[in-house]
């Protein structure tokens, strides 16, 4: 990759910056390595490898989820840093992602430490809410939300300034075949990511659904004029069924709350 200009390394703090914010608090899914990737990749010049690594690294974290205090290997880290290292030093999608990994959890590190500094402060929370100082509850959120995006922001840019050749020199120091094992790790893990979404998702009336959307995939597929419109050919297909059982539940909830509501007294015809 060129020499990195200071437009690019800004665009990288505040895409990294809001990022971070918006996984807790803005909640547009902006965070989303699937955003993400793209748009680092179009500030590297590389929209393409951008959108594939994430992509692939979006499968791995579609069944991730929070629990309690416990985070998850963080996507936003994780996602941006496998697409710096997947462009700078020209890794393909599956190493990258792989070695991003440890970056993913120096993310997680980061949150359960401000999570953790941030505890004491809910006693001063409580406070301004019995005071109605909406004022010092805003300086609090805005307060965490910019630590938040500062730690993110400034380990992603320590890392990509070092580019090619720090990060190399990291990549150097690791044995070729601990590099072949990120890449197969980076390439499974994205079956641990569904399988993770299935279990939380496991519902006994769901999965004739399951098995009709693999079907129907291979089918569309098997179709060549449709292979590549495929994935959307399948969401209206998902849509389309998704609605349809909605209107169709939705009348069966009505129907039974009218029955439910009839009492001794009220008139019945013909039996209803």
């Amino acid at each position: 990759m060129a020499d990195i200009s200071f437009i690019q390394i800004l665009l990288v703090f505040i895409v990294t910056f809001i990022a971070a914010i918006d996984q807790f608090n803005f909640l547009e899914s902006l965070y989303q390595p699937i955003v993400t990737g793209p748009v680092i990749g179009w500030i590297l010049g590389d929209v393409q490898t951008g959108l594939i690594v994430g992509g692939t690294y979006q499968l791995i974290t579609i069944g991730n989820m929070p629990v309690g205090g416990a985070q998850p290997p963080n996507a936003v880290m994780g996602g941006i840093m496998a697409t710096v290292l997947a462009i700078s030093l020209g890794l393909g999608p599956n190493e990258a992602v792989g070695a991003a990994i440890p970056f993913a959890l120096l993310g997680q590190y980061g949150i359960t430490l401000l999570f953790t500094g941030m505890s004491p402060m809910m006693t001063k929370a409580d406070s301004y809410a019995q005071e109605a100082n909406t004022k010092g509850i805003d300086r609090l959120n805005y307060t965490a939300m910019g630590i938040l995006g500062l730690i993110f922001g400034l380990i992603v840019t320590v890392f990509f300034v070092g580019g090619a050749s720090f990060g190399q020199q990291l990549l150097d120091l690791i044995p070729a075949w601990i590099m072949t094992g990120l890449e197969a790790s980076g390439g499974m893990m994205r079956f641990v990511g569904f399988a993770i979404l299935l279990k939380v998702m496991i519902s006994r009336p769901l999965w004739g659904f399951y098995f009709m959307g693999f079907a129907l995939a291979i089918i569309v597929n098997t179709v060549g004029d449709l292979g590549s419109s495929a994935l959307l050919i399948l969401s209206f297909i998902g849509f389309a069924l998704a609605f349809w059982d909605y209107q169709l539940q939705t009348k069966i909830r009505t129907s039974a709350t009218s029955v439910s509501d009839l009492g001794d007294g009220e008139d019945e015809q013909d039996g209803i």
